[in-house]
């Protein structure tokens, strides 16, 4: 047979977010953190046309979508990085500092491909213990060694959707090493409405070890297309691109993204509502006895301990698919009205 990696028969596979269905046909996939809206119409005009060139292969720097996405933040083009998503931008940051001997500071529970991302890059996970369910700071300055290459800190969490404060994250920032490269992967910055979670991108100026990931998947609405993008100081993105696959942001991807761009107030309308329901489903919670942390992501999240995966199947009954991390909690995305409804009834049904 043929000879793998030795670390491919301990590693778990990445687990997607599932759908469910009731007996009654009723399906709610709040599993995924997608949005809950279809695609604007004049983003999928623009990916029809789109689609009349892909015969041809993508532009492999997608300059059109980094000069857009340069303009929209104010930052010069060749401090952008791009990739099928963050996720994929974090594996090639994982790929860039990946050698043997290497570590990386993550906390923990935090993202789930961190670990899957260090152990394909041969570097070593190096997980911090939350704090309740915030980043504890402190123990992850107290991490970083001579040997730390990078530190993750998402921000808001997944999937806790807590965030950490400017003070904090400044503070943070000063206790690392120069030659640390800090990640603030910031995928549900939309979301955020608290004005003491900091935009990474005003604190990366000035900090040439910090970088910033974002991604077109969540209030943009281009899941299905995998368009992220990394903002850092040009000797960063340049490594990182550096890391990509050649031709990774198709043309249709592409394409979208920057007819995203230009009708990102409506779009942003969208997140509007979104971010209304997460209010609305966290207090009807709380009203019903549930401790759910605060959250500025487009999910919440119920610490549920062994009973996680009972509460998962409840809630399959019903036909909503939620996202359980056995022996933790359930992230619950938010979805439309009704699908929100539903939860929040299963959720009720729960603690009878």
């Amino acid at each position: 047979m043929p000879r793998f990696r030795a670390i491919l028969d301990t590693m778990p596979a990445y687990r997607p977010g599932k759908a469910v269905a009731a007996a009654d046909g009723r399906s709610y996939k709040l599993s995924s953190n997608e949005s809950p809206y279809d695609p604007l119409p004049s983003v999928v005009e623009a990916i029809a046309e789109g689609a009349r060139q892909i015969h041809r292969y993508p532009d492999p720097g997608a300059i059109g979508l980094t000069e857009a996405i340069a303009e929209r933040h104010g930052v010069p083009a060749s401090h952008i990085a791009l990739g099928a998503g963050s996720v994929t931008v974090a594996q090639q940051l994982f790929e860039a500092v990946g050698e043997p001997g290497a570590e990386v500071v993550y906390a923990w529970r935090s993202f789930e491909a961190y670990p899957l991302l260090a152990d394909l890059s041969g570097v070593t996970s190096v997980r911090v213990p939350l704090a309740g369910e915030d980043h504890d700071l402190d123990a992850m300055a107290e991490a970083v060694t001579e040997r730390t290459r990078m530190v993750f800190v998402c921000n808001p969490n997944n999937p806790t959707g807590t965030s950490v404060r400017r003070a904090q994250l400044e503070s943070f920032l000063d206790r690392v090493p120069g030659d640390v490269l800090v990640v603030l992967d910031e995928a549900y910055r939309e979301y955020v409405r608290d004005a003491d979670v900091p935009d990474g991108l005003t604190l990366y100026r000035d900090r040439p070890n910090v970088c910033v990931l974002r991604t077109f998947s969540k209030a943009y609405g281009l899941a299905g297309l995998r368009v992220g993008y990394l903002i850092g100081h040009e000797p960063v993105a340049a490594a990182i691109r550096k890391t990509i696959i050649p031709f990774a942001v198709n043309h249709l991807a592409q394409v979208a993204a920057v007819a995203s761009l230009r009708a990102e107030d409506e779009l942003l309308e969208r997140v509007d509502r979104v971010v209304k329901e997460r209010t609305r489903v966290r207090e009807a919670l709380i009203a019903q006895g549930w401790t759910v942390p605060p959250t500025e992501a487009n999910f919440v999240w119920l610490r549920l301990g062994d009973r996680t995966l009972d509460f998962a199947a409840a809630c399959a009954v019903e036909g909503v698919a939620v996202r359980p991390f056995a022996g933790e909690g359930a992230r619950v995305s938010i979805g439309d009205p009704e699908a929100n409804d539903a939860f929040l009834k299963a959720a009720a049904a729960f603690l009878e």
